[in-house]
């Protein structure tokens, strides 16, 4: 599986954005999939992540209530919609998929259980 994230770009404080996150050279459909962000000179954060069922997701503390994860496996595709902007949202943001774990989660899981990563797309909040 590919992945490629798209949707980012320039947006003032308090705006939106729709990340998405296209797959290719297979399906998505039991793959959890989820969302880093990491800003230069800094380590890559976790953002939100969903099952492959869409039933199950976990965000962190500093977008939750602000962004949702979704995917429509359909499609092929992940999303993350991102309201109330803010300057600290700014880097770049990468969808990864998780086909080997669990699908509950109580605390941000571990990037290395994440070995299908896109190319990052910028997110850059102007104050």
């Amino acid at each position: 599986v590919q992945l490629q994230a798209s949707g980012g770009g320039l947006v003032q404080t308090g705006g939106s954005l729709r990340l998405s996150c296209a797959a290719s050279k297979g399906d998505i459909r039991y793959i959890s999939m989820a969302w880093f962000r990491q800003v230069p000179g800094k380590e890559r954060e976790f953002v939100a992540v969903i099952a492959w069922s869409g039933h199950n997701n976990f965000y962190a503390d500093s977008v939750k209530g602000r962004f949702t994860i979704s995917r429509d496996n359909a499609k092929n595709t992940a999303y993350l919609q991102m309201n109330s902007l803010k300057p600290e949202d700014t880097a770049v943001y990468y969808c990864a998929g998780d086909d080997s774990h669990g699908s509950i989660w109580y605390q941000p899981p571990p990037q290395r259980h994440f070995t299908i990563w896109g190319q990052g797309t910028q997110v850059t909040v102007s104050s």
